[in-house]
């Protein structure tokens, strides 16, 4: 199969949505003329790659925990917290642990602790309603910034770590082209497990168990074990996230955690389309164009002569988009669809079809 039917096959199978892929096309080819023509530097366009693939990841774990399994966490600055202060703790030299391990051991501890930090908060909360885990993870978000910000002997509490160290020094490449390349390859891997894992038979019980759980308990499946379960991988991809954080800003405190970061994921998660892998990537990388390219706006000679504050209106702006898609698109840019089918069966289904029609068209004759 070639790729540009691999393409047409897997990510566009519907004229709007090739409109949107056209879109984000034009916009990369701008950037890329940009960067070749010294209008846009090298270095902040890796950087804004590095963001959107950290976006990324954070949104396609809410998507495994709300638009699969119906989970409403909104602590996902919290788990992503959880992962950047591992991920420093243990790498920078001078953090208050002072071990200056290797990043592995960074990530390795991230996965841990937010594992064991999303059983403890789902082994009383998963069994009720949603509404409890869901005020149960807004509060779990400040009681552990609030942690993070107190804690100075063991965090270095508002201070914050400095001199985390970069990723993968003996590439042979700058730290902003190794950590987006470290996040694309990473982002990859982890689309490529979900996309895999949601058209599996796990994944189908737990869109079953969001549609109708009581309707998943009557089949015999074991619910609460089953959102347990996208609940710590949710949590875990989100930490991973934010133990690349760490090494991309090479900087972290407690004021890191504010509960914008959960709103900016959720509102790429619905924008994207809720369930949707490939929503979840295109919108995290439109609410970072909306987050970052706004900050240039005042910059522009026609808005500058006006004398308007027009930067500090981001959220406004990503507001007004989420009018827009709900009132054109209410399922999101990229609404699941057929994302979850198999290729195979697809194809099966079609020559089936097609042979129905040669046989009806037989019979007719």
């Amino acid at each position: 199969m070639s790729v540009t039917s691999w393409v047409s096959d897997t990510l566009v199978r519907d004229p709007s949505e090739r409109r949107i892929f056209a879109v984000l096309g034009i916009v990369t080819a701008l950037l890329v003329v940009g960067v070749l023509t010294g209008v846009v530097g090298l270095s902040f366009l890796l950087f804004q790659v590095s963001l959107v693939g950290m976006y990324a990841l954070l949104s396609l774990g809410l998507n495994v925990q709300w638009g699969y399994a119906g989970l409403i966490n909104f602590s996902v600055a919290a788990f992503w917290g959880l992962g950047a202060y591992c991920a420093a703790l243990l790498t920078a030299p001078n953090s208050p642990l002072g071990l200056g391990l290797h990043p592995i051991y960074g990530f390795a501890a991230a996965i841990v602790v937010s594992a064991l930090v999303a059983l403890l908060i789902g082994i009383p909360t998963l069994r009720l309603r949603e509404d409890y885990l869901a005020i149960a993870s807004l509060g779990l978000a400040e009681v552990i910034r609030l942690i993070i910000l107190n804690e100075r002997q063991w965090t270095a509490g508002s201070s914050g770590i400095s001199g985390i160290p970069s990723l993968l020094p003996w590439l042979p490449l700058t730290r902003l082209a190794t950590t987006a390349s470290v996040v694309v390859v990473l982002g990859v891997l982890i689309y490529l497990f979900l996309r895999r894992t949601h058209r599996s038979p796990w994944g189908r019980v737990l869109r079953t168990i969001r549609s109708d759980e009581d309707l998943a308990k009557a089949l015999g499946k074991d619910t609460y074990r089953f959102k347990m379960q996208a609940f710590v991988l949710g949590s875990i991809i989100m930490a991973v996230a934010g133990a690349f954080y760490a090494h991309l800003n090479l900087y972290i405190d407690p004021s890191d955690l504010v509960p914008l970061t959960t709103f900016y994921i959720w509102i790429a998660v619905i924008l994207g389309g809720t369930g949707s892998n490939r929503g979840a990537v295109v919108g995290a990388a439109v609410v970072i164009a909306i987050r970052e390219g706004t900050r240039f706006l005042n910059d522009v000679p026609a808005i500058g002569s006006l004398g308007l504050d027009v930067a500090p209106l981001r959220l406004l702006f990503v507001g007004v988009l989420i009018i827009l898609i709900m009132r054109f698109r209410p399922d999101g840019l990229l609404p699941p669809k057929d994302e979850l089918i198999w290729p195979a069966a697809r194809s099966d289904s079609s020559t089936a079809n097609r042979g129905a029609a040669v046989s009806d068209g037989g019979e007719d004759q």
